[in-house]
């Protein structure tokens, strides 16, 4: 694999791409951080997802966006997030003060972040010469937040998304999208003994899934806050799936 950092569409990447690219049975991935994350903190996800198996090193670009904000003025030097968050409420939940419901919120600022990645699709879709259904969107915690915005959002449904500990927001909107995506394979996770973003919240995500009749898998694991390598196994066997059955559809 070769690695690089570009900009793309005013976000900083890095770039996985096969060493030949093979446009035949070329498929990409998408992988977003979390709030207060350096930058680059998915890469090792990417890193471990082609060394463990040579097809998807051979026939998977990995893209890895840095979120838009830096949290250097709150004292987290090098961290990156997508949008602001209440970090005083945040604590409170962590500490089992006050338990956060999200669902019924639109994250201020997650629709001008959603909309930039929405751009940096776009230009991907041109650049590399793929259809929609060539690309997988996915990403941890807020990462995982923004990519199904998107990808619910898009006017052509990616193939794939890759939800690890996620939660819901916006409700209403959201299934009122889900409803309307038709075709979408979702891979979902979460820590049983998540403090951040509750394991109830991730079933009702679940639920609002499988309430819009979406192809979805859930891997619930004893733990918390984190992405286990049982997650990156299943994560492997997913995109491989996937890949095997969007193997002839370029534009």
């Amino acid at each position: 694999m070769r690695q690089t950092n570009k900009k793309i569409c005013n976000l900083r990447c890095t770039v996985f791409e096969p060493n030949i690219l093979n446009k035949e049975n070329l498929h990409l991935v998408i992988l977003c951080h979390g709030y207060g994350a350096p930058g680059n903190d998915l890469v090792s996800v990417g890193e471990f997802l082609c060394q463990k198996d040579s097809y998807i090193s051979e026939n998977f670009c990995f893209i890895f966006p840095e979120g838009p904000l830096t949290l250097d003025n709150i004292g987290l030097y090098g961290s990156r997030a997508w949008w602001n968050i209440d970090l005083i409420a945040h604590q409170r939940a962590i500490d089992g003060i006050d338990p956060r419901d999200y669902s019924k919120n639109i994250p201020n600022g997650m629709t001008l972040a959603s909309n930039m990645l929405m751009d940096l699709v776009s230009k991907i879709i041109l650049d590399y010469s793929v259809s929609s259904n060539r690309i997988i969107l996915g990403g941890f915690s807020q990462g995982s937040m923004i990519t199904t915005d998107v990808a619910l959002r898009m006017n052509e449904p990616p193939g794939g998304l890759i939800v690890m500990s996620g939660t819901l927001v916006c409700e209403e909107i959201w299934m009122d999208l889900a409803k309307k995506r038709g075709v979408l394979k979702i891979f979902q996770s979460h820590g049983k003994s998540d403090p951040l973003l509750s394991f109830v919240a991730a079933e009702r995500l679940r639920g609002l899934f499988l309430k819009a009749e979406l192809e979805h898998k859930f891997l619930p694991f004893d733990g918390f806050h984190e992405i286990p390598e049982s997650v990156l196994l299943y994560t492997s066997e997913f995109i491989k799936e996937f890949s095997n059955q969007n193997k002839t559809i370029l534009l």
